[in-house]
């Protein structure tokens, strides 16, 4: 039996894991004052090309199933399609033929990525989340990410942040803007 089959099983049940993904990203977005980045967040996730895929290698909801397809295949089409239509995932914003190959990615973008990261730990960790979930997942990625340095240092700071004093504290509107000029002027 193939494990990596396409049920209606599995497509409601990822379906549940993205639509609770979306309204914790809508929550956060709506402490930093960007509430229709919120609600639009991540709609490509339930187009045809992205859907499907990720329906198809859905196991637990600990963990996207991006991850399993591309061990399973070497890549994934509904990474590619979703990185290229979403402005808040830092590889959206690479190119290499640029003469800056990873520019400084605008505010607003900025705050629904960091929303997005803290959603997608929240939910994929559930009760085992921890104020340094994020922190410790972004330094077991970072050394591969095509990120601008100043984009790096930026989100080096906001997740220790949260390790120390909580999401609540730091994913402010105020408080994200002074650390996105800090690192960025």
């Amino acid at each position: 039996m193939n494990e990596y089959k396409l049920t209606l099983k599995k497509m409601i049940k990822h379906l549940n894991v993205v639509n609770k993904h979306r309204f914790k990203v809508f929550c956060l977005c709506c402490k930093v004052g960007i509430p229709l980045q919120g609600l639009l967040h991540d709609l490509s996730k339930y187009q045809p090309v992205e859907f499907f895929e990720t329906a198809k290698y859905f196991t637990d909801g600990k963990y996207s199933p991006i991850r399993t397809c591309k061990k399973e295949k070497g890549y994934s089409n509904a990474w590619i399609h979703h990185k290229n239509h979403n402005k808040h995932h830092y590889e959206y914003w690479y190119d290499y033929q640029s003469p800056i190959e990873t520019p400084i990615i605008p505010f607003k973008y900025f705050l629904e990525m960091v929303c997005d990261s803290l959603a997608a730990g929240l939910i994929y960790e559930g009760k085992n989340w921890k104020k340094d979930t994020q922190l410790n997942y972004w330094n077991s990625v970072k050394k591969k990410a095509k990120i601008n340095l100043k984009m790096e240092k930026l989100l080096d700071n906001v997740y220790k942040e949260v390790s120390i004093n909580g999401i609540d504290s730091v994913i402010n509107r105020k408080k994200l803007k002074l650390m996105y000029d800090e690192y960025t002027k």
